[in-house]
């Protein structure tokens, strides 16, 4: 009974992989339908999927910045720098304060911040590399991001409308409180096209601040790392993120020589798709014991933060606190 339940997983993985590349597979459906492979029938080959994830995670993460044009996003990163920075401190603050209430793990916690702070799955697969972070936590911070993300697609336009959000306004407020740019761009869609211009070039603007705190997160790190060497040699060393400096490489390419422009959408498809086919391997690598131990608790964490970011970023804007360039 277990040998044709090991061929079926089998079968099933490597159909999921491919489905995974296909054009039309979200990267929800991609996380979700490996998990559910690997809690039904389960993974026949663990160290495998792995280390394939671990491999491919970096090299998407570079190829997504061959599709990024960083005069438009510098333009309008330096327009809101101050509420940029101020909003981001203000999210990781408050999701290292409703980890520490809700007893999640730290590097869960971590990832969830991150994503909710910054740009969503993106930022977690930047991130997560650096944290040495579990498969499984991996897939709870993505899990919650993608679902929320869900709901704000469709509940945004309705608030902006309900509200009397101006076009500008919206797009500001969805780029600063909705965490994949795929979603902000499905809103700012919805809502108009300036709303669509401005939600899209904030949003891309604000993606580019996971490289100082990629970079910022593996020095600390590594600081704690070896002050923890000290008194215990085992402790493994500190992963260095050189992936976000070929990220920025592929930009500063793409931007600056527009012949390779078409080069770089190009790259920048099979990056998201290799995203994809690694959310797929993250997703296999779950297991019921690893989904016990970490508990309904991050969930709690991403939504009451992602709660706590809409609201504050709203009323911010319905005060005049945030004026839109």
């Amino acid at each position: 009974m277990l040998l044709p339940m090991k061929r079926a997983a089998s079968f099933l993985l490597i159909l999921g992989a491919l489905a995974s590349l296909a054009p039309f597979t979200p990267s929800a459906a991609a996380l979700a339908g490996g998990a559910f492979l690997a809690l039904s029938l389960g993974n026949p080959w663990p160290e495998r999927v792995q280390a394939w994830a671990r491999r491919l995670l970096p090299l998407s993460v570079v190829g997504l910045g061959a599709d990024m044009d960083l005069r438009a996003v510098a333009r309008a990163g330096l327009h809101g720098l101050g509420y940029t920075v101020l909003s981001i401190a203000m999210v990781l603050t408050l999701g290292w304060a409703l980890a520490r209430l809700l007893k999640v793990p730290r590097d869960t916690g971590l990832l969830i911040s991150v994503g909710t702070a910054i740009c969503g799955g993106s930022a977690i697969a930047a991130v997560a590399p650096v944290l040495r972070s579990k498969e499984h936590e991996m897939s709870v911070a993505l899990a919650t991001v993608f679902l929320l993300n869900a709901v704000a697609l469709v509940v945004f336009p309705a608030i902006g409308h309900a509200t009397g959000l101006s076009q500008e306004a919206f797009g500001l407020w969805s780029a600063l409180a909705i965490h994949d740019t795929s979603s902000v761009v499905g809103a700012g869609l919805a809502y108009g096209p300036r709303a669509l211009e401005i939600a899209t070039t904030v949003k891309l603007a604000r993606a580019l601040w996971i490289v100082p705190l990629t970079l910022g997160l593996s020095f600390g790190i590594g600081w704690l790392a070896a002050r923890r060497g000290q008194a215990h040699p085992e402790a493994p060393p500190a992963k260095r993120p050189w992936f976000i400096l070929g990220f920025l490489a592929a930009a500063a390419l793409v931007t600056f020589f527009p012949a390779l422009r078409g080069a770089g959408h190009l790259a920048a498809f099979a990056a998201r798709r290799a995203l994809v086919l690694t959310l797929f391997l993250i997703g296999a690598g779950l297991s019921r014991t690893a989904l016990r131990d970490v508990g309904p608790r991050p969930f709690f964490q991403g939504l009451l933060l992602w709660l706590m970011a809409a609201s504050l970023s709203w009323g911010a804007l319905k005060l005049g606190l945030l004026v839109v360039g």
